[in-house]
C-alpha cells in the first residue's frame, strides 16, 4: 500500500479515536468568548485579542494527537503559528494594530479551519475517499501528506 494512502488512513482513524474530544474543544472555540469576542476584540482594538493565542495552542495540541505518525505539521501552517503565537502585548503594538495583531487572529482562524475540518470529517466519512473533498484534503496538507 502507498505510504500516503497508509497516512490517510491513520489519520481518519486517529481523528475518529479523538472525535469526542476534538467535538468539545471545537464547542468551547465556538462559543461567544472564542471566535465572536475573539474577532470582534481584533477590530475594537483590543487587547484581549491576544487571548486567541490561548484557544489557538489547544488546539494545535488536539491537531498534534490526531497527527499520523507524529508527522509534523505544514511549512504554512508552522510559519503561520509562529507569527501568530507566543506574542506578548505591549502598547506600541497599538501603533502598528493591524501588522502587529492580525497574525493572531489568521492563526487561530487556520487553526479554528483544520479543527472544524477534523470533527466534520470523522462523522462523515468511514474510509479514505477516492474523490477527497477539499476540507479532508487540507487536512492531508496540514501533515504532508497530499
Amino acid at each position: 500500500m502507498d505510504d500516503r494512502f497508509r497516512l490517510t488512513d491513520v489519520l481518519l482513524a486517529n481523528m475518529k479515536r479523538d472525535r469526542d474530544r476534538l467535538v468539545k474543544l471545537l464547542e468551547q472555540v465556538n462559543n461567544h468568548w472564542g471566535y465572536e469576542d475573539g474577532l470582534y476584540r481584533f477590530y475594537h482594538q483590543s487587547f484581549k485579542v491576544y487571548h486567541l493565542q490561548e484557544l489557538t495552542q489547544q488546539i494545535v495540541v488536539a491537531l498534534h494527537s490526531i497527527a499520523p505518525e507524529d508527522k509534523p505539521f505544514s511549512p504554512f501552517f508552522e510559519q503561520l503559528l509562529r507569527e501568530g503565537t507566543g506574542q506578548t502585548f505591549s502598547q506600541e503594538a497599538n501603533a502598528d494594530w493591524v501588522r502587529r495583531a492580525a497574525p493572531l487572529v489568521q492563526a487561530f482562524l487556520h487553526a479554528r479551519y483544520f479543527l472544524e475540518m477534523a470533527v466534520q470529517y470523522a462523522d462523515e466519512l468511514d474510509a479514505a475517499p477516492q474523490l477527497l473533498p477539499s476540507g479532508f484534503a487540507a487536512l492531508l496538507c496540514l501533515y504532508d501528506i497530499r
